[in-house]
């Protein structure tokens, strides 16, 4: 079993800001494989597969970015889910606008969605993908830049990042994380 999280913010009012990026990219999955996040428990919104013998989670948790493990942990102690098969989908301020890294484990960056998950699961040992959104321009908090909706020129560029950060996840349904990052990175 494999479980996927993208990091957002619940409600319209965040919806297609920086800060969701994650959540873009678990709806892309979804709707390339015809998927629905129709369960609702662990404080998120998820979807159960199958996909051959491989069972697959789709995860959106609906804690609040600064709370992520609370949706995630609770989900991973009910199917019996270990890190080394959990990927978290996020938002990275040190990468270049429309940039996708994976990585298998790793400290928080600062980012406090992934402190969370940290803090709860009590490893860093799991698999990421990073998509970038660059760092704010001068005389921007880094608040006001992630709560932000993308330019018209990003928008270009994260609609390629979504697309290569859902591949790289459905890649991973059929191979190891290591092969992915090698192919995808």
């Amino acid at each position: 079993m494999k479980l996927i999280a993208g990091l957002g913010n619940p409600g319209r009012k965040y919806k297609d800001t920086r800060h969701n990026v994650g959540f873009l990219v678990i709806e892309e999955v979804a709707r390339r494989n015809g998927w629905g996040l129709n369960k609702k428990k662990f404080q998120g919104h998820y979807a159960i597969e199958h996909l051959g013998m491989e069972q697959i989670i789709l995860l959106e948790p609906q804690t609040y970015m600064n709370l992520s493990g609370e949706s995630i942990k609770p989900l991973m102690d009910f199917y019996s889910i270990e890190p080394e098969d959990v990927c978290v989908i996020y938002d990275d301020l040190d990468l270049p606008t429309g940039k996708v890294r994976m990585r298998q484990n790793g400290g928080h960056g600062g980012h406090n969605g992934m402190r969370s998950i940290i803090d709860q699961l009590g490893t860093k040992n799991f698999n990421r993908v990073r998509v970038g959104i660059d760092r704010p321009k001068p005389g921007m908090t880094v608040t006001d830049h992630v709560l932000g909706k993308f330019s018209k020129e990003e928008k270009v560029e994260m609609s390629q990042a979504i697309t290569l950060a859902a591949d790289a996840c459905e890649a991973w349904f059929k191979h190891t994380f290591q092969e992915v990052m090698n192919q995808h990175n």
